[in-house]
């Protein structure tokens, strides 16, 4: 049996028992020698169960305790502090984000505004590609909107074309988009304008041909009549010859490309140069009267025209057409005969709605002198036209 003290090391007395003078310090195994005095070992088993502790593991199980406690506290201290960081990340991230979505709207209404007050309003748009523009304006399974893609299906890949160029839609449309190629081409005065001044056909209507119906006369929207229409007319014209002179005298494509997104931003000397378009086709005209009153030949677009009762003679023909151009209506068939005529231009026009009929491409005139140079356009309904680009 292992000594209770100063024997062996591994076992000790709690301090309980030897308060209780039970079993009185400094005993020895003599003692246990008298039977009379020896205790009940269930009883000695008991106390030895309770209060014999082994002095390392007191150690490892108090640290382990404090350890297990501190780390308890330690968690419960993180978890509420990264459930609070959380929250409060959560609450400024839908705050940033509403600011955010606010700035956005404001910002973007402010760019919109700005670029209206201050872009350039381009009355010819700027190449997109073709295929994306019928997408665009093309939705649907309805009859007319197969036959429209279909139709630029045909230009894409057939006719080579791909890209346009969207011209606004008003009533001078046509004249715009006619006179915008011939612009961004180069191409020269017609011959016929080279061998006269074209400022002095005006007054050569009034003076010289005796056409004093001239003063009736009217610009478009402006309805403009009066003894001043000459020189109205001649500012006009006069606009007209020197920007022709001007563009077609530049050699280098983006230069001109450039000069045109210039020119047909500013709607004022628009207006002018389509009306010296208007007047003209109106010389022209009767220039073509007067030899068809001589039985002289003249071209049949001409022919064509003075068969109508509505533009029988020059007079009839600018009051019951050329007037409305630009105001109420825009070109006609027949008067976009009369322009490629003069201004010596082949106009091939694209006619969209009449895919797969012989209608789908026309020329203006039909029979156009070879060494006119070409011009093309496409229409979805013959009033509103685009710039085709190859």
């Amino acid at each position: 049996m292992a000594k209770l003290r100063g024997g062996s090391p591994g076992l000790q007395w709690a301090p309980e028992y030897q308060r209780s003078r039970l079993l009185p310090l400094g005993f020895h195994c003599a003692w246990f020698s008298r039977p009379q005095l020896l205790p009940d070992p269930r009883w000695l088993l008991n106390v030895c169960h309770h209060t014999y502790i082994p002095a390392g593991n007191d150690q490892v199980h108090s640290w382990t305790l404090v350890t297990s406690q501190a780390l308890d506290a330690a968690w419960r201290v993180a978890k509420g502090s990264v459930t609070l960081a959380v929250s409060l990340l959560a609450a400024a991230l839908c705050y940033f984000r509403r600011l955010h979505l606010y700035l956005g709207r404001r910002l973007k209404w402010w760019i919109g505004y700005l670029q209206r007050k201050f872009k350039r309003n381009l009355s010819v748009e700027a190449e997109v590609d073709l295929l994306s523009y019928c997408a665009r304006e093309w939705k649907g399974e309805t009859p007319r909107a197969r036959l429209m893609r279909k139709a630029y299906e045909e230009l894409f890949w057939r006719r080579r074309i791909k890209c346009v160029r969207q011209v606004r839609r008003d009533n001078y449309d046509a004249l715009r988009s006619v006179l915008f190629q011939i612009f961004s081409q180069g191409l020269s005065f017609p011959s016929w304008m080279k061998e006269k001044d074209i400022v002095k056909l005006p007054e050569k209507l009034l003076f010289s041909q005796g056409c004093n119906w001239i003063q009736q006369y009217s610009f478009g929207p402006e309805k403009y009549t009066g003894s001043n229409v000459f020189g109205k007319l001649r500012k006009c014209v006069e606009l007209l010859k020197t920007q022709w002179t001007e563009f077609s005298g530049i050699k280098d494509y983006h230069k001109r490309g450039s000069m045109c997104n210039i020119l047909f931003s500013d709607a004022l000397l628009e207006y002018k140069l389509y009306e010296a378009l208007k007047f003209i086709m109106l010389y022209q005209v009767t220039e073509v009267y007067e030899q068809m009153k001589t039985k002289k030949v003249i071209p049949s677009p001409f022919r064509l025209l003075f068969t109508r009762e509505t533009s029988s003679d020059p007079l009839s023909f600018m009051i019951n057409h050329l007037n409305s151009v630009g105001d109420t209506c825009g070109l006609e068939q027949i008067d976009m005969f009369i322009l490629g005529y003069c201004l010596e231009v082949k106009i091939k026009v694209f006619r969209l709605f009449k895919f797969n009929s012989r209608d789908f491409e026309v020329c203006y005139p039909e029979e156009p002198l070879r060494e006119w140079p070409e011009i093309s356009l496409l229409t979805e309904n013959d009033r509103h036209y685009h710039v085709p680009v190859f």
